[in-house]
């Protein structure tokens, strides 16, 4: 039974997925699609993946992606392990935070890191070139996405998008005074998916929300998810990101 993960550095959607694999001590070979050099759009990577996206789990032939999905398929295929409660009530919750993850909080995370770090990649290429990267985009708002980062977000979007990373660590800050991990008793992906986009980073990349002072119970949750053996390793997978470039280690998916 062979599992392959295409990957690129440990952290954001490539960490959400590795995580669950490190910690169900699933054997898979590690595939790196190095996006400073656009492997996500090529030719090889899109008959993968048609959307030019990382990640995307193989197993044995059958090309899972989106994060959330795969970390669903790897409790339906792997339950040795569980990262997904058993009642129907703690799936639920879980389930609620992921959606609230994805919706709510990893596209604010997101403009913020290509604002600092994807904008200073896209200046840096040539017009015509980078016209013909972006061309070989497969979705158009990430095509727009991309044009965006060159020109630069607004102010007024950055500024939402920290208000709503603002509410979203208040609003964890508080559930998590009645209970230990996201989705009740139990950690689980939950967990994993508002670690890997957010709570690995906030305080080093908002350093204003003085989430120390004003969010204890949140960095006292991320201590616990960081210290576990399985984020170690992840972690410790290899990271290509330019140093100059490491504030944010966010995907140009």
């Amino acid at each position: 039974m062979a599992l392959k993960y295409y990957h690129a550095e440990p952290a954001a959607n490539s960490l959400k997925s590795m995580i669950p694999l490190m910690e169900k001590n699933l054997e898979f070979e590690s595939v790196y699609v190095d996006l400073h050099k656009f492997e996500q759009h090529s030719e090889w990577f899109v008959k993968l993946n048609p959307e030019g996206q990382v990640p995307v789990l193989d197993h044995d032939g059958a090309v899972i992606t989106h994060t959330t999905v795969i970390n669903e398929y790897l409790e339906d295929v792997f339950p040795e392990i569980p990262l997904r409660p058993y009642d129907p009530v703690g799936k639920a919750r879980m389930r609620y935070w992921n959606k609230f993850v994805d919706e709510q909080v990893m596209n604010y995370v997101s403009m913020h890191g290509w604002h600092r770090m994807v904008g200073v990649l896209a200046r840096g290429i040539e017009s015509g070139e980078f016209d013909k990267l972006v061309e070989r985009i497969p979705l158009p708002d990430q095509r727009k996405k991309w044009r965006t980062a060159r020109s630069g977000f607004s102010e007024a979007d950055l500024a939402n998008a920290t208000d709503k990373i603002t509410y979203a660590c208040r609003k964890i800050d508080d559930h998590l005074a009645d209970n230990p991990w996201l989705a009740g008793e139990m950690y689980t992906t939950a967990d994993i998916n508002f670690y890997s986009h957010c709570g690995m980073m906030v305080d080093r990349m908002f350093p204003e929300l003085e989430v120390a002072s004003n969010f204890p119970r949140l960095v006292d949750w991320c201590e616990r998810v960081h210290a576990r053996p399985a984020v170690q390793k992840a972690l410790a997978m290899p990271n290509h990101t330019n140093p100059a470039l490491r504030t944010f280690t966010g995907e140009a998916r």
